[in-house]
């Protein structure tokens, strides 16, 4: 099972712009599809973004044309590109390799 480690959340204001990683803790190349997932306080567990290895992308409704996921085979990194951030996005994000990070907060403010 690979280990996931969530890096670059914080507190930023709306209208303001993250990107998350997640560092997988081997090689993932055998792994076909990987995504981030959020968690805002109160609420189910969400499906973000998803990057299937045959290029295939989807987001959530709530994030398209906002948000990019983009993935490093070589350095086994997933990422999550955040724009434009609206306080409705606050929640603990979650990547997934078929096993779960750790999460890690992300706030926005008004």
């Amino acid at each position: 099972q690979v280990q996931l480690v969530e890096s670059g959340g914080g507190l930023v204001q709306a209208g303001g712009s993250l990107t998350l990683s997640c560092a997988a803790s081997r090689s993932s190349w055998t792994i076909i599809t990987v995504a981030w997932y959020r968690q805002a306080p109160g609420k189910q567990r969400e499906l973000v973004a998803t990057n299937v290895n045959n290029g295939v992308i989807n987001y959530a409704d709530s994030v398209k044309g906002r948000f990019t996921v983009s993935r490093d085979r070589a350095k086994n990194t997933l990422y999550l590109r955040m724009n434009n951030l609206k306080v409705e996005d606050t929640a603990v994000y979650y990547c997934n390799f078929g096993s779960w990070g750790q999460g890690i907060q992300v706030t926005v403010s008004a």
